[in-house]
């Protein structure tokens, strides 16, 4: 009977919030369909580009910044604020020339309700702040490579790197990289933040709310001359609980829901990984492929015989119905992982399947490593957080089909992460979400100088091979012939097995039948340029 208490009057102080939101904020002024509504749970911390590490941070911050390059949903680099690029032959010098007519947000710091273009000193002072050491930012290591930045005139910038990095312009892309004015050095972010993107920053509650409003000086247009955004407003709420925030998008007082949770995918999605029907006339669903790669890594260095025999880690890969797995875990959303580490997606993905589940091979690798070592009970031990424990169990059963002694360790994902990088972990489950789209973003973690702790090594992988690979793909500036270096790379990966890939992970995104021109991509950007609402919700 308390629990049911609570249960009331958690929802009755939900439905309280809304009614005060729905009373108080700042856009009760203009027509609700004009106004995207949507949930933040895990809460913004930043506003300040220099911090968009994170998906919250990162979807706030693209709505109001610019950056010189984007890329469009096929992954291609498209031009931003910069009109046009020249790179040099030799791949160390990158020349941008602006567009003239890119304003930032107007604000008192230009003058009494006035605003200037963006400048090539503008991107000079943002692309530098992400190395000075008062700023502290986590995108520093975007500009590792950077050797100079400098203006060359008003609309003009120059980039000079240290050695040469194909992938340099998908970095740019990069919402750290969102360029703003020089006058941000007297202002605060978090209550001026000043860029030239589609939306400005109208209130900021913390905790409670962040309103956006449609910037009326926004450069781009639609294929017919309309200014773009559509949208007058952008409502975000912050509802730390994620069936809280479900029963309110089910409710229609959210516009879109991103991502599957355990407390709500089985209510929202059949077996089958489709909308169930109750929700087919209200809700629409989009799913595409998404540049994360779930896996399970193996340390390489450790003390487990069984982990270094590279038959007994090809067992473990083919002892694992990756289809199953999906299925009736995650409602078929995902690719089970049998291809590689470059996940679907991604240009370099192999279409082809190495390790389907085959558990007579894994049982004949796993005697014939008996035979060569003299270990007849091989025992390992799996390392997740609670988030995955289902998933893990899962493998657990499935290993100890083949004779394996599988324990689970759950520790708290920070623990997790901690003895992760001190190589203090057999086996950990992790992840990978890719920060630019080039196949080197997923191969670098198996690079033998990237060996943590100093890098994203973790497995602590290392083949000369695949090292001479790594560094001659990063001297080639042809996309298809890197790529064709990327895929040999991964086919040494499979063939040693320092991993294995769970699935290739998916966008799974939900909105209310009212909403139009949210569109889906491998990077999981949140897009609201082009929204529309229609005026009434077709229940």
């Amino acid at each position: 009977m308390k629990t049911l208490r609570k249960v009331i009057n958690f929802s009755l102080l939900i439905c309280f919030v809304f009614s005060i939101w729905s009373c108080t904020n700042s856009t009760t002024e203009i027509p609700s369909h004009t106004v995207f509504r949507y949930n933040e749970h895990a809460n913004i911390t930043s506003l300040d580009p220099a911090f968009a590490k994170d998906q919250r941070n990162i979807w706030a911050c693209h709505q109001l910044y610019n950056k010189l390059v984007y890329l469009d949903e096929n992954l291609n680099v498209k031009p931003d604020a910069a009109k046009s690029w020249e790179i040099s032959e030799d791949g160390l010098q990158y020349t941008f020339k602006l567009k003239p007519d890119i304003y930032f947000h107007q604000h008192s710091i230009f003058g009494a309700d006035s605003t200037r273009s963006i400048l090539a000193k503008d991107v000079v002072y943002s692309l530098n702040r992400l190395t000075d050491p008062d700023v502290a930012s986590p995108g520093s290591w975007v500009m590792q490579n950077v050797k100079e930045v400098k203006v060359i005139d008003s609309l003009s910038l120059q980039i000079d790197l240290k050695r040469p990095f194909p992938a340099f312009l998908s970095l740019l892309s990069m919402q750290y990289t969102s360029i703003v004015p020089v006058e941000m050095q007297k202002l605060d972010f978090r209550t001026s933040p000043i860029g030239s993107g589609p939306f400005y920053m109208k209130r900021w509650i913390e905790n409670e709310k962040l309103v956006f409003r449609k910037n009326p000086l926004y450069f781009e247009t639609d294929e017919k001359g309309n200014q773009l955004p559509y949208l007058e407003a952008v409502a975000i709420t912050f509802l730390p609980d994620k069936q809280s925030e479900f029963m309110q998008f089910a409710q229609g007082n959210l516009d879109f829901l991103s991502g599957l949770d355990a407390s709500y995918k089985d209510e929202l999605l059949s077996p089958d990984g489709k909308l169930n029907s109750t929700y087919e006339a209200r809700l629409y669903m989009q799913k595409s492929p998404y540049l994360n790669t779930e896996y399970l890594g193996i340390y390489q260095e450790g003390n487990n015989q069984a982990l270094q025999s590279k038959k007994f880690r090809q067992a473990l890969n083919y002892g694992i119905n990756r289809k199953d797995m999906i299925a009736y875990l995650r409602n078929n959303i995902g690719v089970p992982g049998v291809n590689g580490f470059i996940p679907k997606g991604m240009p370099g993905f192999s279409d082809e399947a190495k390790y389907t589940h085959q558990p007579k091979l894994a049982k004949q690798l796993i005697e014939e490593f008996k035979a060569e070592t003299g270990i007849q009970n091989p025992s390992i031990t799996l390392a997740t957080n609670a988030s995955y424990l289902d998933l893990v169990e899962f493998i657990q059963k499935e290993l100890q089909q083949l004779g394996i002694d599988v324990q689970i360790d759950v520790m708290p994902p920070s623990t997790l992460l901690q003895q992760r990088s001190a190589g203090q972990l057999p086996i950990f489950r992790s992840s990978w979400i890719a920060d630019y789209p080039d196949a080197e973003n997923y191969l670098s973690l198996f690079y033998s100088p990237n060996f943590s702790p100093k890098g994203p090594n973790y497995t602590h992988f290392s083949n000369a091979r695949f090292d001479s690979l790594y560094t001659e793909a990063l001297k080639i500036s042809d996309v298809n012939e890197r790529i064709n270096i990327y895929q040999q790379m991964d086919s040494i990966l499979m063939e040693e097995a320092p991993f294995m890939v769970l699935y290739y992970d998916e966008v799974v995104r939900f909105t209310q039948n009212n909403v139009k021109g949210l569109g889906i991509n491998p990077l999981n950007l949140l897009e609201l340029k082009k929204v529309q609402k229609t005026q009434q919700n077709e229940l």
